[in-house]
């Protein structure tokens, strides 16, 4: 079996793979999105055993075990679309876990990853093995996520524009403002005209 750690980032992966005996077999940093997860199969078809050369993919999939602190996400997704096996570490585990067997207890992105990497491998029955939705719940999932963050980034980018317009050109702002009024006014007094006035 391999044991990954993965201690993530909103921008990066820091991941430390072990042995069943608890070697460590590499660390890498790895980015978020697809370049990333690439990495990771990677380093897992090159420290794979030999032995493994000849079992099916799925097979080999199920022998490899990552420890992570979310159970959701389009990395966690992922993870479990190629059939590894993902637990779920509660960060405040994973923290006490770390002061038990860290002479420092000082935190690391490098350091959590062997935390997590070490969880998963002796420890793993205390904890929470992320649970299988259906193909379709999971594309829902990847959907509403993509469209919350869609949403998101619609709202920052026009709330930065409206800065820089006031900084720049403030008489734009205005002027908006008065065609939305106005807009607004001609929407209702249409939707008055078509429905006819309110008793």
């Amino acid at each position: 079996m391999l044991f990954i750690g993965d201690d993530w980032a909103e921008d990066h992966h820091d991941l430390e793979i072990e042995d069943q005996d608890g070697h460590r077999l590499a660390r890498s940093r790895l980015p978020e999105g697809l370049e990333g997860i690439t990495g990771l199969h990677a380093l897992v078809a090159e420290h794979a055993p030999p032995e493994w050369a000849d079992l099916p993919p799925e097979q080999i999939a199920g022998q490899v075990i990552v420890g992570i602190k979310t159970d959701r996400g389009p990395w966690v997704t992922a993870l479990r679309a190629a059939g590894y096996q993902v637990f779920a570490i509660n960060p405040l585990s994973a923290a006490r876990y770390r002061q038990r067997h860290s002479t420092s207890g000082a935190k690391s992105d490098a350091g959590d990853a062997h935390v997590l990497a070490e969880i998963v491998r002796l420890d793993r029955a205390h904890h929470r093995a992320v649970a299988g939705d259906s193909d379709l719940a999971d594309a829902i999932k990847l959907l509403a996520r993509a469209h919350q963050s869609a949403v998101w980034e619609r709202t920052r980018q026009v709330l930065r524009m409206r800065s820089t317009l006031l900084e720049y050109f403030p008489v734009a702002v205005q002027a908006l403002r008065t065609w939305r009024r106005r807009t607004r006014w001609r929407c209702w007094a249409g939707h008055r005209t078509r429905t006819g006035p309110r008793n």
